[in-house]
């Protein structure tokens, strides 16, 4: 996992979740889906049929609701062990989602081709380039009118500037499980920057569970 020195690859943290998705202590925490990730679902419901995209989806608690709610259910993760533990829950509630293994840098989508999109705690891993390249992927994917929800790490976040920089505001602590690949922060006007071609509907600087653990919590909608 280390192997970001140079920069030869920094999108790398697929190493680290597939280890933590293949125990039950591992997936524990990440079974029910976020609570803003729900009242959005609640909210697209009635607007008809949904093709929807949970990108990064780690065991699937977002993907396993998408199917719940009666979306046309799509899931991509890096991590065979994720996408085998979403496979399983899939199969035992009966739900049907349609998953695949591919980065967030080129998915294996056409163009136009999904209502909402969902990338949670996901498309940060990396630097500049890497996250420039997985919100490229996520515009050409998404319809036009489409609405993408995800999260971005803040610069008020207790990590940022810890460690390594190995790009601008991207970091890497060695010795660390959950920090020894490449994570991008950004304050507000980067985000809104770094989504151009966007319109932003929310956007809110919020602590996760651990001290210090702001992140951006985000819904836009692709511009036609």
């Amino acid at each position: 996992m280390s192997d970001v020195q140079g920069l030869e690859k920094t999108d790398t943290a697929h190493f680290a979740w597939d280890k933590r998705w293949q125990t039950e202590e591992g997936r524990a925490d990440w079974i029910k889906p976020a609570e803003d990730v729900a009242m959005l679902i609640a909210s697209l419901q009635p607007s008809g049929p949904v093709k929807a995209l949970d990108l990064g989806c780690g065991v699937g608690r977002h993907a396993l609701a998408f199917a719940r709610a009666g979306f046309e259910t799509h899931a991509v993760d890096m991590s065979a062990a994720g996408l085998a533990e979403l496979d399983k829950s899939a199969k035992a509630g009966g739900l049907t989602v349609a998953t695949q293994l591919a980065p967030m840098t080129e998915l294996p989508f056409e163009d136009n081709t999904f209502d909402y999109v969902l990338s949670f705690n996901v498309i940060y891993h990396g630097d500049p380039s890497i996250v420039n390249q997985a919100i490229s992927e996520i515009a050409r994917v998404l319809k036009p009118g489409g609405t993408y929800q995800g999260t971005m790490l803040s610069k008020r976040n207790g990590n940022f500037g810890l460690g390594t920089e190995v790009a601008p505001d991207t970091f890497v602590r060695d010795g660390d499980d959950d920090k020894d690949h490449p994570h991008f922060y950004c304050n507000a006007a980067e985000l809104v920057a770094l989504f151009d071609g966007f319109e932003l509907r929310s956007l809110e600087d919020k602590l996760h569970s651990k001290p210090g653990s702001w992140h951006w919590h985000m819904v836009a909608e692709l511009l036609k």
